[in-house]
């Protein structure tokens, strides 16, 4: 079994319920749906495809919802053309009667932004695709040089790198988008553009209040794609559940050439708070077309795995690409040729952020299992706590957990190494590790005679 997980995007190429059999079975642990896109209607059918299958496989599958966010885009009458050097006006929606219809003015539809853009500032439109730096700041527009050729197109996104930003966490559609994922029990909800860790406190207090102490929350996955939240991570890691290096607008935001070293960073406090952290954005992107990836894309997936991140993210590949099933396949593989080697390997536990005698018994179950090169640490746990510990750890033993909510089932399939069963309703601990223990044997994942650690969390 592999240990690094995998999240797959769902979208047009994706959407049939036999593609994301498939899809699991060649090994997809986590589904992500991008409320950027698609009707609730569509969200509601893929919500109910994914439980579906996990039931009919008997496989923890999760269910990223992932929220839209605070995000800028253009406005323009028509596509604008533009070469480089050449001069356009920018200006926001609230100034739209000063021009007429047939000017070249680029709005943002945000309003208030206008006011903070000062000489120099660059505008990123498009994932950077087209480059505009401000000249000259006047009431109602700024203008702006062209430092590249190509086409403003109405509805993109802009990053303003330069540019004071006070945008609340959660748009309105964001707000709708939220309620909906509570009400259809989603597992996780990626924020966009966290900047602090009140932004996330702030979504938190509105999930608990719009759940009023009825049903479990789902869990925050903060996505780390700011220069102001690589500024405050380690309070955003805290205050989040999962987090994910959310590589495509952090590499337009910080220069290209920190990206990796960003990775590396993000990934190691996420480690150490005991947080799952996902690595994001073009692993696979040459498969959105080709039945094969680039060598480049091979590494850049080994290299996650060797940093010891829980899962790494397909996007595009599986969302619009001609290869779903093939990108999942692929990816899979290189994981598990990656954790056969001793690359993968580590020398020393990882550091803990947590000094309490719960983690010292957790690390010693941890150290039991290495010592006597134990076949498998079988866990119970009911929250996931305790088997998110253990996992921080990267035993060399396989990790098999044993609960008895179907939430925390769901919830672990995002997390490093676990392999969860459900016993549904069972509270009884002792029967429950005994049909456990069966189970295993029954499968052939354990014989007779093999060493294992049983340890029963109180979390």
């Amino acid at each position: 079994m592999k240990h690094t997980k995998i999240v797959a995007t769902l979208g047009p190429a994706s959407s049939n319920k036999d593609i994301q059999r498939a899809m699991i079975k060649s090994g997809a642990n986590v589904f992500r749906l991008n409320f950027s896109h698609g009707e609730h209607a569509w969200h509601r059918q893929m919500i109910n495809q994914i439980r579906e299958l996990s039931e009919e496989l008997v496989l923890p599958i999760a269910i990223l919802g992932d929220l839209q966010g605070p995000r800028i885009r253009t406005e323009v009458n028509f596509p604008i053309d533009l070469k480089k050097d050449f001069m356009v006006k920018v200006s926001d929606l609230s100034h739209r009667k000063a021009f007429s219809a047939e000017d070249q003015i680029v709005y943002i539809d945000t309003p208030g932004i206008l006011e903070n853009l000062q000489e120099g500032h660059r505008l990123l439109i498009e994932d950077g695709l087209m480059q505009v730096v401000v000249t000259k700041v006047h009431k109602g527009f700024v203008d702006a040089q062209a430092k590249n050729d190509g086409t403003i197109k109405n509805r993109k996104g802009i990053i303003l790198p330069d540019t004071p930003i006070t945008l609340p966490i959660l748009s309105d559609k964001d707000k709708a988008d939220l309620q909906f994922m509570i009400d259809e029990g989603v597992n996780y909800i990626g924020l966009s553009f966290v900047g602090s860790a009140q932004d996330v406190e702030t979504v938190r207090h509105m999930i608990e209040q719009y759940l009023d102490g009825k049903g479990k929350p789902p869990l925050l996955c903060s996505k780390i794609e700011r220069d102001i939240a690589i500024k405050n991570l380690a309070s955003i890691v805290t205050a989040s559940d999962a987090v994910m290096v959310a590589r495509g607008d952090l590499g337009i935001e910080m220069p290209e050439s920190e990206v990796v070293i960003l990775q590396k960073e993000i990934i190691a406090e996420s480690l150490r708070q005991m947080r799952p952290v996902i690595v994001a954005t073009q692993m696979m992107q040459s498969m959105v077309g080709n039945p094969r990836p680039t060598r480049a894309e091979v590494s850049d997936v080994s290299n996650a795995v060797i940093d010891h991140a829980d899962a790494v993210m397909l996007s595009e590949e599986s969302a619009a690409g001609k290869y779903p099933v093939e990108t999942v396949a692929t990816m899979c593989e290189i994981i598990e040729k990656t954790e056969e080697s001793r690359f993968d390997d580590l020398y020393q536990a990882l550091d803990l952020n947590l000094k309490n005698e719960y983690a010292v018994v957790i690390r010693s179950v941890y150290e039991l299992a290495q010592s006597y090169k134990a076949k498998a640490i079988l866990l119970l746990s009911m929250s996931g706590f305790t088997a998110r510990l253990i996992s921080h750890f990267r035993p060399d033993a396989a990790l098999s957990v044993a609960t008895n909510d179907k939430r925390t089932w769901q919830e672990l399939a995002l997390v490093w190494g676990i392999e969860a069963t459900l016993f549904d309703g069972d509270k009884n601990l002792n029967t429950l590790m005994a049909r456990f223990t069966d189970k295993l044997k029954g499968e052939g994942r354990l014989s007779s005679g093999d060493q294992v650690v049983v340890f029963s969390g109180r979390t």
